[in-house]
């Protein structure tokens, strides 16, 4: 492998507490050009061991294991490791999980019926910054964050905003994290960073926490909305 080949490579860490699942997802992603797995962990605990020993590019990260929940496990990646991406795939595709996963920084979401190409997929984009869901998951945020979007004004916006911007806001006031919105609007976490430092310019917040107060008193919020 030439040294651009090699630079080119996503470094992967597997994590699975179920054995043959673990072992399984390694062998099938090391056939897969541009994917090299690095690591394979049987817990939360593990995985994040193992990401501070290679500092892999991306984790495909299991919910459910003992020790250290994904959850938590990506938590502490991305707090102490924030150059590594976490996708998440799991047999569960309940509302809770999925959110928890989101609010924990995992930029990706497929459940265990995902192909090996879906996989490589997202972890390519991971690597690259890019959110990638599951379709069907995709469909659960989208209606999920409905409401919200109906919410979003038609008269004339304060201080500049524009619509996109104030659908965002109104994101923003329910409670979803980035990746959330990223989901929702179906763009890339690097463009609602862009919409929401623009938001926060033109209104004069300087916090998360100003805005949502922001959306609230300015009509972009469900009053019921945290």
């Amino acid at each position: 492998m030439t040294g651009s080949e090699e630079d080119a490579t996503v470094r992967v860490v597997v994590a699975d507490d179920q054995r043959v699942v673990r072992e399984g997802l390694a062998i099938s992603l090391s056939v897969i050009p541009g994917v090299k797995v690095v690591g394979a962990a049987a817990d939360g605990e593990q995985a994040v061991a193992l990401v501070a020993r290679h500092r892999p590019q991306v984790v495909l990260m299991d919910l459910r294991m003992p020790r250290l929940d994904g959850v938590e496990a990506t938590r502490r990646i991305l707090a102490d490791y924030p150059a590594t991406a976490v996708v998440v795939l799991t047999t569960y595709a309940d509302d809770d999980s999925i959110l928890a996963a989101l609010r924990a920084g995992a930029l990706g979401y497929l459940t265990k019926d995902a192909g090996r190409e879906q996989i490589a997929r997202a972890l390519h984009a991971a690597a690259g910054g890019q959110a990638i869901l599951d379709p069907a998951i995709h469909a659960r945020l989208v209606t999920a964050a409905g409401p919200a979007l109906d919410a979003a004004p038609t008269r004339p916006l304060p201080d500049g905003l524009t619509s996109r911007e104030a659908e965002v806001l109104s994101l923003i006031a329910t409670g979803r994290t980035n990746a959330q919105i990223a989901a929702a609007l179906v763009v890339s976490p690097s463009t609602v960073k862009t919409h929401i430092n623009n938001i926060f310019a033109k209104t004069g917040v300087t916090s998360r926490a100003q805005a949502v107060h922001y959306a609230h008193t300015h009509g972009f919020a469900d009053p019921g909305a945290s």
